[in-house]
């Protein structure tokens, strides 16, 4: 194969909110919303990176493929080709041109997804053996020591490794999963994202203070990591301060949200999920304080307008906002936090309704 297209969504977070990095347990599925990759090999080892969002192509070789060799959005690409030569692949030269419709900066996993799609892109072209269950570690580690972004697996599985109608249901450290059937149309229900609008920011800093928090109460408990707390009261008290109480209680009471999610959609019983969704957005805003204004004001609008529940998805400070509704309510919650958001003097907000899709895959070629 010496050309073709490929294509990875993005992603929501049913529920599992900053657990992934602690070795915790996470719910996302996949958008229809996807980053495509329109590749074709090149002579040599030397990559080209397009974007139709971006007015110029960045081309690279190996001299390049060291951290902070690349910047910019191309650094993703770049990280990619970079994790593979370094996992002891030789990953062929390649034009690669991107496109996306998922909304950057809206914390729906536009970088991962384009991460996802090149690297799915250069297996196929380069008859790469990378097993799939291999790929999000170094999807992974481009995003942590190439771009130097201290994220957590979620995103990258997900994208990777989504069944459509299906939640993704998986254990951070030991990264065994289950899909989780979640047709909602069939129930009558749907979930509505709402795109805040708000800058979805991790640059001032405050993602990688949580994690260096939650690392540094684990050595202080004396456990590899927060997922491995069994008494919260008596791990509260062993805390020095009150910040590092709040992070920890998030947490160690977000992965058991998550565990009561899983019970309750292997249940059927999809409403029930929704005082769950809810508590998680009040533990992000109270103990976790990832939060912002427009967050806060979507979530209540959507549930004073019938949501059974509501909460910021993705890693805070901006963002999307997801809501378990009944289908035929969309249009009504989407008014209500539309004009909540006209009365606070915020700009619209976007709404769409989210189907459990698939995750990476090739397009044609």
């Amino acid at each position: 194969m010496d050309s073709g297209q490929w294509a990875a969504p993005g992603r929501v977070n049913l529920i599992g909110e900053h657990t992934d990095y602690n070795d915790g347990f996470v719910l996302p599925f996949a958008l229809p919303l996807r980053a495509t990759v329109t590749a074709s090999l090149a002579d040599g080892p030397q990559w080209t990176a397009s974007s139709t969002a971006r007015p110029d192509p960045v081309t690279f070789g190996p001299d390049e493929l060291r951290p902070g060799g690349v910047e910019g959005w191309a650094q993703y690409v770049a990280g990619v080709v970079w994790a593979l030569r370094g996992a002891g692949f030789d990953p062929p030269g390649a034009r690669l041109a991107i496109d996306s419709d998922i909304p950057v900066g809206a914390g729906l996993s536009s970088s991962h997804a384009m991460e996802c799609a090149v690297l799915t892109a250069l297996c196929d072209l380069g008859d790469l053996d990378l097993p799939l269950a291999d790929r999000p570690r170094l999807v992974q580690r481009a995003e942590n020591d190439y771009v130097g972004a201290p994220t957590g697996i979620m995103d990258q599985t997900a994208s990777l490794m989504c069944r459509a109608g299906h939640a993704l249901f998986l254990d951070c450290r030991s990264m065994a999963l289950e899909h989780i059937p979640f047709d909602l149309a069939a129930a009558g229900m749907a979930i509505l994202v709402l795109d805040t609008r708000a800058p979805h920011k991790h640059s001032d800093g405050e993602y990688g203070v949580r994690r260096r928090t939650c690392e540094e109460a684990a050595r202080i408990l004396g456990i590899p990591a927060l997922r491995d707390v069994t008494d919260l009261d008596a791990a509260l008290s062993r805390l020095p301060d009150e910040v590092s109480r709040k992070r920890v209680r998030h947490v160690v009471t977000e992965n058991q949200r998550v565990l009561d999610t899983v019970a309750l959609l292997r249940a059927g019983r999809f409403a029930e999920t929704g005082p769950l969704l809810t508590a998680s957005h009040a533990s992000m805003r109270d103990d976790y304080e990832i939060t912002v204004p427009e967050v806060d004001t979507a979530v209540s609008a959507a549930l004073d307008a019938g949501a059974y529940g509501a909460r910021m998805t993705g890693g805070g400070f901006g963002g999307c906002v997801l809501a378990l509704i009944d289908a035929s309510a969309a249009d009504a919650v989407g008014g209500a936090v539309a004009k909540a958001f006209a009365d606070a003097g915020f700009a619209p907000p976007a709404a769409f309704t989210a189907v459990p899709s698939g995750g990476a895959t090739r397009v044609t070629g």
